[in-house]
């Protein structure tokens, strides 16, 4: 009986019928998912595994052939020594990365969003050109206009200072790519109110547009942030004196031709993380909420 009923109800017109076994192809579908990402979670935990191992570590234990999976005996007194020695200033290399690092995020969220609010929605006859001038800088490779770079905040004075490790790098062709990309999709309703009110571009650019796009520009925070801490070239060039050093720069001073103080790399190396991790983990959900509303398409 229970057989027929079965079958009179998957003869019914226009029932989409199950098939017999998906519901355990789904269950094995989602073990293999979750399966394959706590694999690439472990695959990805690997290199701070290392890291962190390292850092507690002497020398001998790094470089022996017996690896274990905690140091034998951890060396509390490594998390002090980046700051212990005397021939790199670790402490004033992760205030200056500091500086840098905020000061151009904030320096590069205001000149990209105002190019790019501008060419959203300020109408102009040669918005296109200008925008294709954007993108086209976007081809050019960093090593060409570095040197023309240097040779003008050489002679601006700017060397080992703050305004010349900052202000070249400002604007950015794929950040104002990207706010413009956010603004074409703005709703322009709320810069039509504003208008009606007595706003201009600026009042309604200021007073409507950023209050209502904070996710947007946290988004674009944190990768600017990430990237101008973890710069390295150029401080190298414009930094020359040690006190100007920032953080990736004094780490590369503890790798010379005479010695490499292993150790004390994976310390300084877990330490200059810390800041990095802290914005991260604070601003991760405006992160992906930013980017899902660029536009972009993968």
């Amino acid at each position: 009986m229970t057989t027929t009923v079965t079958k009179a109800r998957d003869a019914v017109p226009g029932r989409p019928r199950t098939p017999r076994g998906g519901r355990r192809g789904s269950v094995l579908g989602s073990t293999g998912l979750y399966l394959a990402v706590g694999v690439a979670a472990l695959l990805f935990l690997v290199p701070f595994y290392v890291l962190i191992r390292n850092a507690f570590a002497t020398d001998p234990e790094i470089t022996g052939e017996e690896w274990t999976f905690f140091p034998t005996d951890i060396q509390w007194g490594n998390i002090t020594e980046p700051f212990e020695d005397t021939t790199v200033d670790f402490g004033q290399s992760m205030v200056n990365s500091l500086v840098v690092g905020v000061l151009h995020t904030v320096g590069t969220l205001l000149v990209c969003s105002l190019a790019g609010y501008g060419l959203a929605r300020i109408p102009y006859r040669h918005a296109d050109k200008v925008f294709y001038g954007v993108l086209f800088t976007l081809m050019v490779p960093t090593a060409v206009t570095f040197v023309p770079g240097f040779v003008l905040v050489s002679s601006l004075g700017w060397i080992d200072s703050y305004r010349g490790l900052i202000i070249p790098g400002l604007f950015s062709g794929f950040t104002c790519f990207l706010f413009r990309q956010y603004f074409l999709g703005f709703p322009k309703e709320l810069e039509e109110a504003a208008r009606v009110d007595g706003l201009g571009y600026w009042g309604a650019y200021w007073r409507v547009v950023v209050p209502n796009s904070l996710n947007f520009f946290a988004a674009i925070a944190t990768i600017t942030f990430i990237n101008g801490w973890n710069s390295f070239l150029w401080p190298l060039v414009i930094g020359q004196d040690p006190s100007a050093w920032t953080v990736q720069v004094a780490l590369s001073s503890y790798m010379t031709n005479q010695t490499v103080n292993y150790h004390l790399i994976f310390m300084a190396t877990a330490i200059s993380l810390l800041p990095l991790l802290l914005v991260f983990l604070f601003l991760q959900r405006w992160l992906v909420q930013g980017i899902a509303q660029t536009g972009i398409k993968g």
